[in-house]
Protein backbone atom coordinates (compact mmCIF):
# COMPACT_ATOMS: atom_id res chain seq x y z
CA UNK A 1 0.00 0.00 0.00
CA UNK A 2 1.03 3.60 -0.52
CA UNK A 3 1.85 5.97 2.33
CA UNK A 4 -1.54 7.65 1.90
CA UNK A 5 -3.30 4.29 2.12
CA UNK A 6 -1.32 3.34 5.22
CA UNK A 7 -2.23 6.63 6.91
CA UNK A 8 -5.88 6.28 5.94
CA UNK A 9 -5.97 2.72 7.24
CA UNK A 10 -4.37 3.85 10.50
CA UNK A 11 -7.03 6.50 11.03
CA UNK A 12 -9.68 3.91 10.12
CA UNK A 13 -8.42 1.48 12.77
CA UNK A 14 -8.14 4.10 15.52
CA UNK A 15 -11.65 5.39 14.78
CA UNK A 16 -12.98 1.83 14.76
CA UNK A 17 -11.59 1.09 18.22
CA UNK A 18 -12.94 4.40 19.53
CA UNK A 19 -16.38 3.53 18.16
CA UNK A 20 -16.22 0.02 19.62
CA UNK A 21 -15.60 1.27 23.16
CA UNK A 22 -17.81 4.37 22.93
CA UNK A 23 -20.70 2.32 21.57
CA UNK A 24 -20.44 -0.08 24.48
CA UNK A 25 -20.38 2.88 26.84
CA UNK A 26 -23.57 4.25 25.31
CA UNK A 27 -25.27 0.88 25.72
CA UNK A 28 -24.47 0.42 29.41
CA UNK A 29 -25.11 4.00 30.59
CA UNK A 30 -28.49 5.49 31.44
CA UNK A 31 -30.42 6.53 28.35
CA UNK A 32 -30.64 10.30 28.14
CA UNK A 33 -27.94 10.82 30.76
CA UNK A 34 -24.86 12.97 30.26
CA UNK A 35 -22.51 10.01 29.94
CA UNK A 36 -24.82 8.29 27.48
CA UNK A 37 -24.97 11.37 25.27
CA UNK A 38 -21.22 11.88 25.45
CA UNK A 39 -20.48 8.26 24.57
CA UNK A 40 -23.06 8.43 21.80
CA UNK A 41 -21.43 11.52 20.29
CA UNK A 42 -18.03 9.85 20.29
CA UNK A 43 -19.56 6.74 18.74
CA UNK A 44 -21.23 8.67 15.92
CA UNK A 45 -18.05 10.61 15.16
CA UNK A 46 -15.98 7.43 15.26
CA UNK A 47 -18.30 5.60 12.88
CA UNK A 48 -18.40 8.61 10.58
CA UNK A 49 -14.61 8.51 10.32
CA UNK A 50 -14.73 4.73 9.76
CA UNK A 51 -17.19 5.14 6.89
CA UNK A 52 -15.29 8.02 5.27
CA UNK A 53 -11.95 6.21 5.46
CA UNK A 54 -13.51 3.03 4.05
CA UNK A 55 -14.73 4.97 1.04
CA UNK A 56 -11.36 6.73 0.76
CA UNK A 57 -9.53 3.39 0.68
CA UNK A 58 -11.88 2.23 -2.05
CA UNK A 59 -11.25 5.41 -4.05
CA UNK A 60 -7.48 4.93 -3.71
CA UNK A 61 -7.62 1.32 -4.93
CA UNK A 62 -11.06 0.12 -6.14
CA UNK A 63 -10.41 -3.61 -5.90
CA UNK A 64 -13.21 -6.17 -5.60
CA UNK A 65 -12.53 -6.61 -1.90
CA UNK A 66 -12.64 -2.89 -1.26
CA UNK A 67 -15.79 -2.58 -3.32
CA UNK A 68 -17.46 -5.01 -0.94
CA UNK A 69 -16.11 -3.15 2.10
CA UNK A 70 -17.25 0.21 0.70
CA UNK A 71 -20.79 -1.11 0.22
CA UNK A 72 -20.74 -2.56 3.73
CA UNK A 73 -19.53 0.81 5.04
CA UNK A 74 -22.54 2.56 3.47
CA UNK A 75 -24.88 -0.13 4.77
CA UNK A 76 -23.40 -0.03 8.29
CA UNK A 77 -23.14 3.72 8.60
CA UNK A 78 -26.75 4.24 7.59
CA UNK A 79 -27.90 2.65 10.84
CA UNK A 80 -25.75 5.03 12.87
CA UNK A 81 -26.72 8.01 10.72
CA UNK A 82 -30.46 7.30 10.85
CA UNK A 83 -30.32 6.45 14.56
CA UNK A 84 -28.78 9.84 15.22
CA UNK A 85 -30.98 11.76 12.79
CA UNK A 86 -34.20 10.43 14.31
CA UNK A 87 -33.41 12.47 17.43
CA UNK A 88 -34.24 15.57 15.40
CA UNK A 89 -37.62 14.13 14.40
CA UNK A 90 -39.19 13.36 17.75
CA UNK A 91 -42.62 14.77 16.97
CA UNK A 92 -44.90 12.61 14.81
CA UNK A 93 -45.32 15.57 12.43
CA UNK A 94 -41.56 16.06 11.90
CA UNK A 95 -40.67 15.17 8.33
CA UNK A 96 -37.46 13.78 6.81
CA UNK A 97 -35.16 16.31 5.15
CA UNK A 98 -33.43 15.94 1.75
CA UNK A 99 -30.33 14.56 3.46
CA UNK A 100 -32.39 11.70 4.89
CA UNK A 101 -33.77 10.86 1.44
CA UNK A 102 -30.27 10.86 -0.06
CA UNK A 103 -29.02 8.59 2.73
CA UNK A 104 -31.79 6.04 2.32
CA UNK A 105 -31.23 6.09 -1.44
CA UNK A 106 -27.55 5.27 -0.91
CA UNK A 107 -28.49 2.50 1.51
CA UNK A 108 -30.87 0.94 -1.00
CA UNK A 109 -28.26 1.15 -3.75
CA UNK A 110 -25.63 -0.41 -1.49
CA UNK A 111 -28.04 -3.20 -0.56
CA UNK A 112 -28.76 -3.96 -4.20
CA UNK A 113 -25.04 -3.88 -4.95
CA UNK A 114 -24.34 -6.39 -2.19
CA UNK A 115 -27.15 -8.63 -3.45
CA UNK A 116 -25.70 -8.60 -6.96
CA UNK A 117 -22.23 -9.41 -5.63
CA UNK A 118 -23.71 -12.16 -3.47
CA UNK A 119 -25.53 -13.78 -6.36
CA UNK A 120 -22.41 -13.70 -8.53
CA UNK A 121 -20.26 -15.21 -5.77
CA UNK A 122 -22.94 -17.83 -5.05
CA UNK A 123 -22.95 -18.88 -8.70
CA UNK A 124 -19.16 -19.11 -8.50
CA UNK A 125 -19.45 -21.46 -5.51
CA UNK A 126 -18.04 -19.01 -2.96
CA UNK A 127 -19.40 -19.61 0.58
CA UNK A 128 -18.77 -15.94 1.44
CA UNK A 129 -21.74 -15.17 -0.80
CA UNK A 130 -23.88 -15.88 2.28
CA UNK A 131 -22.50 -12.78 4.00
CA UNK A 132 -23.09 -10.61 0.94
CA UNK A 133 -26.64 -11.89 0.52
CA UNK A 134 -27.54 -11.37 4.20
CA UNK A 135 -26.16 -7.83 4.28
CA UNK A 136 -27.62 -7.04 0.87
CA UNK A 137 -31.08 -8.24 1.82
CA UNK A 138 -30.94 -6.25 5.06
CA UNK A 139 -29.77 -3.11 3.30
CA UNK A 140 -32.31 -3.26 0.49
CA UNK A 141 -35.06 -4.26 2.93
CA UNK A 142 -34.40 -1.39 5.33
CA UNK A 143 -34.10 0.97 2.37
CA UNK A 144 -37.54 0.06 1.05
CA UNK A 145 -38.95 0.14 4.57
CA UNK A 146 -37.60 3.62 5.29
CA UNK A 147 -38.69 4.98 1.92
CA UNK A 148 -42.23 3.92 2.82
CA UNK A 149 -41.94 5.23 6.39
CA UNK A 150 -40.75 8.64 5.18
CA UNK A 151 -44.05 9.06 3.34
CA UNK A 152 -46.24 8.70 6.41
CA UNK A 153 -46.56 10.29 9.83
CA UNK A 154 -45.51 8.26 12.83
CA UNK A 155 -48.50 6.89 14.71
CA UNK A 156 -46.61 6.33 17.98
CA UNK A 157 -45.31 9.39 19.83
CA UNK A 158 -42.34 7.43 21.15
CA UNK A 159 -41.54 5.74 17.85
CA UNK A 160 -38.44 7.91 17.51
CA UNK A 161 -37.08 6.38 20.72
CA UNK A 162 -37.59 2.81 19.56
CA UNK A 163 -36.06 3.71 16.19
CA UNK A 164 -33.07 5.23 17.96
CA UNK A 165 -32.46 2.05 19.94
CA UNK A 166 -32.92 -0.21 16.93
CA UNK A 167 -30.76 1.80 14.57
CA UNK A 168 -27.93 2.46 17.00
CA UNK A 169 -28.08 -1.19 18.02
CA UNK A 170 -27.80 -2.17 14.37
CA UNK A 171 -24.88 0.18 13.96
CA UNK A 172 -23.11 -1.36 16.93
CA UNK A 173 -23.64 -4.83 15.46
CA UNK A 174 -21.78 -3.54 12.41
CA UNK A 175 -18.99 -2.20 14.64
CA UNK A 176 -18.58 -5.55 16.38
CA UNK A 177 -18.75 -7.32 13.02
CA UNK A 178 -15.84 -5.28 11.71
CA UNK A 179 -13.78 -6.14 14.80
CA UNK A 180 -14.74 -9.82 14.61
CA UNK A 181 -14.02 -10.19 10.90
CA UNK A 182 -10.46 -8.94 11.40
CA UNK A 183 -9.56 -10.46 14.76
CA UNK A 184 -11.64 -13.62 15.25
CA UNK A 185 -9.58 -15.76 12.89
CA UNK A 186 -10.30 -18.82 15.03
CA UNK A 187 -13.82 -18.81 13.57
CA UNK A 188 -14.83 -19.81 10.05
CA UNK A 189 -14.95 -16.69 7.89
CA UNK A 190 -18.72 -16.66 7.43
CA UNK A 191 -19.28 -17.18 11.16
CA UNK A 192 -16.89 -14.37 12.05
CA UNK A 193 -18.92 -12.03 9.87
CA UNK A 194 -22.42 -13.12 10.86
CA UNK A 195 -22.39 -14.08 14.55
CA UNK A 196 -22.82 -10.45 15.74
CA UNK A 197 -25.99 -10.20 13.64
CA UNK A 198 -27.31 -13.54 14.90
CA UNK A 199 -26.66 -12.62 18.54
CA UNK A 200 -27.32 -8.88 18.43
CA UNK A 201 -30.57 -8.73 16.49
CA UNK A 202 -32.66 -10.64 19.08
CA UNK A 203 -31.13 -8.50 21.84
CA UNK A 204 -32.30 -5.36 20.07
CA UNK A 205 -35.84 -6.73 19.82
CA UNK A 206 -35.77 -7.63 23.52
CA UNK A 207 -34.58 -4.13 24.46
CA UNK A 208 -37.26 -2.43 22.37
CA UNK A 209 -39.97 -4.68 23.78
CA UNK A 210 -38.76 -3.85 27.29
CA UNK A 211 -39.16 -0.13 26.68
CA UNK A 212 -42.49 -0.58 24.92
CA UNK A 213 -43.80 -2.31 28.00
CA UNK A 214 -43.08 0.86 29.89
CA UNK A 215 -40.45 -0.50 32.25
CA UNK A 216 -38.24 2.48 31.46
CA UNK A 217 -40.71 5.11 30.38
CA UNK A 218 -38.79 7.87 32.09
CA UNK A 219 -35.76 7.11 29.97
CA UNK A 220 -37.83 7.37 26.81
CA UNK A 221 -38.97 10.86 27.70
CA UNK A 222 -35.47 12.13 28.37
CA UNK A 223 -33.29 10.28 25.88
CA UNK A 224 -31.35 12.54 23.56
Amino acid sequence: MTLVEDATLGVHIVAGFAALFAGFGAIVTKKGGRRHRRAGRIYVVGMTVVAVTSLALFALAPTRGRTFLALVAVFSYYFVFSGDRVLSRKRPTDRPEPLDWVAVGLLTAAGVGLLVMGVLRFLAGDSFATVMLVFGAAGAGFGVRDLAAFRRERAESREWFFEHIGRMGGGYIATVTAFSSVNFDFLPTVAAWLWPTVVGTPLIFVAIRKYKRGSSGASASTAD
